[in-house]
């Protein structure tokens, strides 16, 4: 006649008081399961709602995927030392563009991951922003690619006068602005819905520090349209202004964050 071990039947007791403990605290403390996955690292005071990766988001990539393709030195391997030097001389202006997608898709990403927004005002915003994206690809990469060559002094001669100078420069600063306006857009349009997303205090703070983040980053380029007008040469110097805006807005309004999150 077999007897029940009593020390196993208290392992097992305890085992199922964790887990529901575990799981209790994990709902009161309103995290997603998403954010503990191994390697996901959310934010320190905004809680990540969205789950799996959505259709919305994955079309996002594969556009995003499309445009850095678009901004290839070239097709064709280079067949002699010259058609070499011609492609290395495409590096920097690439490297730069590249790091301007990922700076916009990473706003993408974050925006997408902490609100999971996908109603149909969202969805516009969205197709709008892969539109601009792809349709300034070229202009961003002739813009830098003629600014590097400015540097080195490989300009070819006559490539461009003043008046075209300043219409390019206008073409890439209407673009950047609105790539900025559209992401202040979406964050406008999440603040408005923080009660239905139940944003705390703190994430709601968070999300109106975004929206003026883009309005100043719009702003810049705002300026940087007008100066091309008079000044074309200096119309690109002025996006050196982003880094102490952002710099300066980041060091007042963060601390209003961790302040708030202390106090809460």
């Amino acid at each position: 006649m077999s007897r029940k071990n009593p020390h196993s039947s208290q392992q097992k007791s305890l085992e199922h008081a964790n887990a529901s403990t575990s799981t209790a605290t994990h709902e009161a403390s309103g995290e997603m399961a998403s954010e503990h996955r191994r390697g996901l690292l959310p934010e320190k005071y905004f809680r990540w709602r969205s789950g799996e990766i959505t259709r919305l988001e994955a079309f996002c990539d594969v556009v995003f995927g499309f445009a850095l393709t678009l901004l290839v030195v070239s097709l064709e391997v280079p067949h002699n030392y010259s058609q070499l030097m011609e492609a290395m001389r495409g590096f920097v202006p690439f490297a730069v563009c590249f790091a301007q997608l990922i700076m916009i898709w990473r706003a993408h990403y974050i925006f997408s991951r902490r609100y999971g927004l996908e109603d149909g005002y969202t969805v516009f915003l969205n197709v709008v922003l892969l539109f601009v994206v792809l349709f300034y690809v070229y202009p961003l990469k002739f813009v830098f690619t003629l600014l590097f060559l400015q540097i080195i002094g490989a300009v070819p001669p006559g490539s461009l006068n003043e008046w075209q100078a300043s219409v390019v420069m206008r073409i890439y600063a209407v673009g950047f602005a609105a790539v900025f306006i559209l992401f202040l857009l979406m964050y406008a349009h999440a603040y408005k819905l923080r009660r239905e997303l139940e944003l705390t205090l703190v994430e709601a703070l968070e999300t109106r520090n975004a929206a003026q983040e883009n309005l100043l980053l719009a702003l810049v380029a705002t300026v940087a349209f007008l100066v091309a007008y008079r000044e074309p040469a200096w119309s690109g110097w002025t996006y050196a202004l982003i880094g102490p805006v952002l710099t300066v807005h980041g060091m007042i309004f963060g601390k209003k964050v961790r302040t708030l999150a202390e106090n809460a």
